[in-house]
């Protein structure tokens, strides 16, 4: 899998809980692909808030970065996104979830995720770079197996939960806790604080289904 290229809209007709979260993972998806363009920014600054009775550190986040689209260049978005992520040298925050999850050279988590996404129906598309422990990667797997496709339907709970369980959650929480602590983050840490609590919520959600 490789990240969207854009926050995808689900075409199948989705419980709003379904289709906010698939959206969800799409815009991590993106955001952790590149920099947000100037479309992004405006998309996000005109979207609706998110009720605070259904999850508060959720919807404070959410009105965070809302707010932060509304103000953010592209142009500076951009240059943040390759000081974080990019940058000469080490990067200053790991996109790759084996980093955080101190993965061995043998038997190395990308090999499992090439695996589970092939037994899924998945596949990387032919002009990813990326290897399979990408966060925009695994998150664009999330959002397919949560909101399904043109070309397939959304996977069973227990799917989403053992690919959740398996690559995603084990260093999500710490790549968005690094994101967070990052002293070049801006913009970018108001994305760090709605993944954690999107992250949070979702695992929690898992637990409980």
């Amino acid at each position: 899998m490789d990240a969207v290229a854009s926050p995808v809209t689900v075409k199948r007709a989705l419980p709003p809980e379904e289709a906010a979260r698939g959206d969800f993972y799409a815009l991590f998806a993106r955001l952790a692909h590149d920099g947000p363009d100037g479309a992004l920014l405006q998309a996000i600054a005109r979207a609706a808030p998110i009720p605070p009775e259904g999850n508060a550190a959720l919807a404070s986040a959410w009105r965070d970065l809302v707010d932060a689209s509304s103000v953010m260049d592209a142009d500076a978005a951009l240059e943040e996104y390759e000081r974080l992520f990019v940058g000469m040298g080490k990067a200053a925050v790991s996109l790759y979830s084996g980093f955080y999850t101190g993965a061995p050279s043998i038997d190395h988590p990308r090999v499992r995720i090439q695996a589970d996404l092939a037994a899924l129906g998945l596949a990387r598309r032919e002009t990813a770079t990326e290897p399979e422990d990408h966060f925009a990667g695994l998150f664009d797997a999330m959002r397919v197996l949560v909101a399904g496709s043109a070309a397939r339907a959304p996977a069973s709970v227990a799917q989403q939960r053992k690919f959740f369980q398996d690559h995603v959650e084990p260093g999500v929480g710490k790549f968005f806790d690094a994101l967070a602590r990052a002293g070049n983050a801006n913009y970018y840490r108001r994305v760090a604080a709605l993944g954690a609590a999107f992250f949070a919520l979702e695992s929690e959600s898992f637990l409980l289904d």
